[in-house]
């Protein structure tokens, strides 16, 4: 079955049994898409049409702001000083009629689709559930698609619109990802309740050596900031269990003397067998969780709105929300 584009869906106007969707201008559209991909062809297969019909748009739309809005280079397009303020105008007003379309299908309560989300691990035992069951339960007509991986893929899968949110515990560096909201989730250490740290209302790096390790790997964001500690503390890392699974580690701790390290998320209850203690060293007592989207993109509706329901979520988390950003 061949692909139906962005544009196709608001070149028809309409979805069986939905009503008319509000519109932007497909040269617009089009613009957007050049930018995006840096030419003509790469835009041209991303939006499933010829690069000469492509092409002819922006010729069209230069033409009706009497200037050019594109540098032709050899490997791609870049945008000029007339082109790059067209594209503030351009993505200000798709989203600004994106915000309209969600304003008035809030008001219907037919807000309908897929929310696709990557995240950490970490979120998936209470965070994100409750947060989709909350918004379910006045949105029942959106689904949801759920990835589990890395902050690497995470940021991977935002660049690449393959996702329209990411939750993720390493704060994004790249341009392109802009953060929606930050709340700190520390790093603690779990043991089994006759574990000889359980006792303790806190504890650091240098007393969980101690212990036979089970830490996440390479891939994983805490890694990062346990090694952080280990460098400024001279402390050796010989860890008894590695694995990219956060449950896997928990199990293992639940079967004796281990030390898993990993993000409290949310309350202590949900790692069951375990007591969960935060660490002190300062990397991991101040780190964070993050809502990222990919900057200046118009998200659809669906994910929008769930946002919306996000946001509170962050601010009231038992963990402290240390800044939400619009």
């Amino acid at each position: 079955m061949e692909k139906v584009t962005e544009i196709q869906r608001h070149r028809e106007g309409r979805e069986v049994g939905r009503p008319r969707k509000l519109r932007p201008s497909e040269n617009h559209l089009y613009f957007d898409a050049v930018v995006r991909h840096g030419s003509i062809r790469r835009a041209a297969d991303a939006l499933h049409i010829a690069s000469s019909a492509l092409n002819r748009r922006i010729l069209d739309l230069e033409h009706e702001v009497g200037t050019a809005l594109f540098e032709r280079l050899p490997r791609g397009m870049r945008l000029t000083t007339a082109g790059e303020i067209l594209l503030g105008f351009v993505r200000k007003s798709m989203k600004e009629l994106r915000r309209a379309e969600l304003e008035i299908e809030q008001l219907r309560g037919e807000v309908r689709g897929v929310v696709r989300i990557a995240v950490a691990e970490s979120v998936t035992p209470s965070f994100l559930p409750e947060a989709i069951s909350s918004y379910q339960a006045t949105h029942s007509g959106v689904g949801f698609h759920v990835e589990v991986d890395g902050p690497d893929a995470l940021v991977d899968a935002l660049s690449k619109d393959s996702v329209d949110l990411i939750l993720t515990h390493e704060a994004p560096s790249m341009p392109s990802v802009t953060v929606l909201a930050e709340v700190r989730h520390e790093l603690c250490a779990l043991v089994a309740p006759d574990h000889p740290l359980a006792r303790f209302e806190r504890v650091a790096l240098s007393d969980c050596v101690e212990y036979p390790l089970a830490i996440p790997d390479q891939s994983l964001a805490a890694r990062a900031l346990i090694e952080l500690v280990a460098e400024e503390t001279a402390l050796t890392l010989r860890p008894a269990l590695e694995s990219d699974s956060i449950e896997t580690l928990k199990s293992y701790a639940r079967l004796g003397r281990a030390v898993c390290l990993s993000f409290r998320v949310g309350p202590d209850d949900e790692s069951p067998g375990l007591v969960m203690i935060p660490l002190s060293d300062p990397p991991c007592s101040e780190a964070s969780l993050y809502l990222a989207a990919r900057r200046g993109r118009v998200l659809p509706v669906p994910a929008a709105s769930f946002v919306e329901v996000l946001l509170p979520l962050f601010a009231r988390h038992p963990s402290n929300a240390r800044s939400v950003v619009a």
